[in-house]
């Protein structure tokens, strides 16, 4: 079993830079418009000829009310006829995406996010559940991970039965903060009973995984509300939890403006949630598994940190990572092989781009060598918590200490602050330093330095 983390004060302070999550590396600030349809579907193809396993992720952009926090790609609106236009586009894209696939690959892992996918009518989930089945070799044995984001305040068990009947075995339930105050800040009002009746549902309906999102640095949290948050939750037993840092970022995501600044926890109390947060976690029984995920010990993702074969992908930690990744929907990015490619933001292109029978690729990039090396060091990291230096060696014939000698002082520097521990044949990131292993990764990526580091959300 992987020791438990250490909180180190100082060492946070020292290492909790902004920089990526790293879901892929190179990450998706990297992308950029010389990627498009054709190279799409050539590595569609290339795919097909391999026969690679698939997971899918479909975007659905819709929700019926704002949470002012929220930094995703989203359509506010009461009006649920908006769905019938993109759903019948997301239609064509599934059809012309799904011909140049083998009918032989099978969907290991579809994951519903959004937006709020409920936002949908019963009869219009059946529907896009028909036409991805008809498309796509879903497998009907229940053997697949197949999940889907809910917002309790869009799901009762009707809802729960049918997502069942449809296939998901697995649920992410919307929580972020228990706290009145705190819900009434964020405009995102839930109740203790709505979360408890569709985690109930969901455990009767034998539905095989349930994770709850939280967020921490929300305004009007302090250390002591969000502890009792933290208790509520772990009485429901949650297989998996997100505890996601907010980020602020009112420059980039418009409604965040709508946050009073002046109620935001400081930097000392954020610090004093997350270290209360680990402690009544691990407490419970829950492992760190890292970069914000948490996990019972017989989870699937602990299991596979244990056994060193966890992966990272544009949906986080994953078991599946050696699937190709499709992404369907506004927005939505694909890993095919060495393409990253993400569709068209905007809504309305998104949806007139296939209106006129043409795939919405708007940008992405083509790994190249030194990318698939870097992204094979950072996934080890991040994941395994430790790189054997030979294993790499091997896999992509180079000297590791030769290809990476320029950055041995940073790491050796890490190293005397104990953060990780380094010698000739292996980094190991030690339990001060696992909350900061994003900071360990940094250091060999190779495009930070470009960056605008205001772009991504601090370590911590």
């Amino acid at each position: 079993m992987l020791d438990a983390i250490r909180w180190d004060t100082d060492l946070i302070r020292r290492y909790d830079l902004a920089g990526p999550r790293y879901t892929s590396y190179p990450t998706a600030v990297q992308f950029d418009g010389h990627v498009g349809t054709f190279d799409l579907f050539h590595a569609l193809r290339e795919s097909r000829k391999a026969l690679r396993p698939l997971s899918l992720y479909v975007h659905v952009p819709f929700c019926a009310n704002i949470c002012y926090y929220c930094a995703c790609n989203k359509v506010i609106t009461k009006d649920r006829g908006r769905a019938l236009p993109y759903l019948q586009r997301l239609e064509q894209e599934i059809q012309l995406i799904a011909c140049h696939l083998d009918p032989a690959q099978k969907v290991e892992q579809l994951h519903f996010g959004g937006g709020t996918p409920t936002f949908l009518s019963h009869d219009e989930l059946r529907q896009l559940m028909a036409t991805l089945r008809k498309h796509f070799n879903l497998l009907d044995d229940d053997s697949g991970d197949y999940g889907i984001e809910i917002d309790p305040r869009e799901a009762d068990w009707s809802t729960m039965g049918l997502l069942r009947e449809l296939g998901f075995n697995r649920v992410s339930i919307g929580l972020q903060d228990l706290d009145p105050a705190v819900q009434r800040a964020v405009n995102r009002l839930q109740s203790l009973e709505e979360t408890r009746a569709v985690i109930d549902a969901a455990r009767t309906l034998q539905f095989r995984s349930i994770n709850i999102d939280l967020i921490y640095g929300l305004p009007r949290q302090t250390p002591e509300n969000f502890a009792r948050t933290i208790d509520e939750v772990i009485n429901l037993q949650p297989d998996r939890l997100s505890v996601f840092n907010y980020a602020h970022l009112p420059e980039r995501f418009m409604p965040q403006r709508r946050i009073n600044s002046e109620e935001l926890p400081t930097p000392a109390q954020k610090l004093e949630m997350l270290q209360g947060t680990i402690e009544q976690l691990t407490a419970a029984g829950y492992r760190y598994i890292g970069m914000d995920h948490f996990a019972l010990p017989d989870d699937e993702l602990a299991i596979a940190q244990e056994e060193s074969t966890l992966q990272r992908n544009f949906q986080g930690y994953t078991t599946h990572g050696h699937c190709d990744l499709i992404g369907l929907g506004v927005s939505a990015i694909s890993q095919i092989g060495d393409l990253y490619c993400q569709n068209n933001s905007d809504l309305n292109q998104y949806q007139n781009t296939l209106a006129s029978a043409q795939l919405a690729t708007s940008s992405g990039l083509l790994c190249n060598a030194d990318d698939r090396l870097r992204r094979a060091v950072i996934q080890q990291l991040i994941c395994n918590f430790s790189l054997e230096f030979a294993q790499i060696e091997q896999a992509f014939n180079i000297d590791f200490q030769g290809y990476f000698g320029d950055l041995w002082p940073q790491l050796q520097s890490m190293a005397d602050d104990g953060l990780i521990t380094l010698d000739n044949e292996r980094i190991t990131v030690l339990p001060a330093g696992r909350l900061l292993v994003r900071s360990v990764c940094m250091v060999f990526d190779a495009y930070l330095e470009q960056q605008n580091r205001q772009r991504f959300s601090r370590v911590i």
